[in-house]
């Protein structure tokens, strides 16, 4: 009888100034009794400008969106491939990685668990989707994951970020595809296709909510839209994503 396949670390990201927030997912983790810390999440700012312009290219973000990115944007996008590079340079065949404005539920550990012991083939599994938001989510296929869950492929991958799980080989594809950057991560790790066909899947219901700073967010902060030009070339990057998404998609 084989073992059951040790727990997966987990990881939230945090910047050194945002104590409440770590504190509170500290205490979350330490009520379920996972092997979690804290990773220093990435201020922009604060990065030398050689690593600035190896992370991120306006040229990419001129082709691939329709505004520059913030700096909240850049921080948190260079904060997630620093846990990606983490994760390559550790022994763990996976790792949890959340932003530090969730809440995790009483079934995380059982969820995480299930994903570790799935067959090899997984690059991510997201631990949150669209429902979360009161969204629909559309999906290809589903299959039990653990009991209360399934494990299932997106028809149109949703964009939220807060949590997944990531294989070793998905950090690959990615640190492969998506450095340096042009878009903010949750629209970039939409465009699966172009990570070397990354193979994403989610957990249904989700297996964490979003804080009520969630919206609030302190490394990831985004500007609206302020002209006619920004809404058209939103309009035309999102139909250039639905082309995509079909075009790539299983047959």
């Amino acid at each position: 009888m084989s073992l059951p396949p040790p727990p997966l670390p987990v990881r939230y990201i945090n910047l050194d100034r945002d104590a409440e927030r770590r504190a509170r997912l500290d205490a979350e983790i330490a009520r379920l009794g996972l092997p979690g810390e804290r990773f220093p999440g990435v201020l922009w700012t604060a990065l030398p400008q050689a690593e600035q312009d190896a992370l991120y290219s306006p040229a990419l973000n001129a082709r691939q969106f329709h505004k520059p990115l913030v700096n909240g944007e850049k921080g948190c996008y260079a904060s997630h491939i620093a846990l990606w590079r983490w994760l390559l340079h550790s022994p763990h065949p996976a790792v949890v990685v959340l932003e530090d404005d969730v809440r995790l539920k009483d079934d995380f550990a059982a969820v995480c668990a299930a994903i570790a012991a799935l067959p090899a083939g997984w690059d991510m599994v997201k631990l949150i989707g669209r429902a979360e938001l009161g969204k629909t989510e559309k999906l290809r296929s589903e299959a039990p994951l653990c009991p209360g869950y399934q494990l299932v492929q997106y028809r149109r991958i949703p964009s939220l970020t807060a949590g997944y799980v990531l294989s070793r080989q998905g950090a690959q594809k990615l640190l492969a595809t998506r450095v340096p950057f042009g878009r903010p991560i949750d629209v970039d790790l939409r465009h699966w296709w172009e990570s070397q066909h990354l193979v994403m899947r989610g957990v249904s219901p989700a297996a964490i909510e979003l804080d009520d700073t969630s919206f609030d967010s302190s490394i990831g902060a985004k500007v609206a839209e302020r002209s006619l030009a920004d809404k058209w070339r939103k309009a035309r990057h999102k139909l250039l994503y639905t082309l995509g998404n079909a075009w790539h998609a299983p047959r």
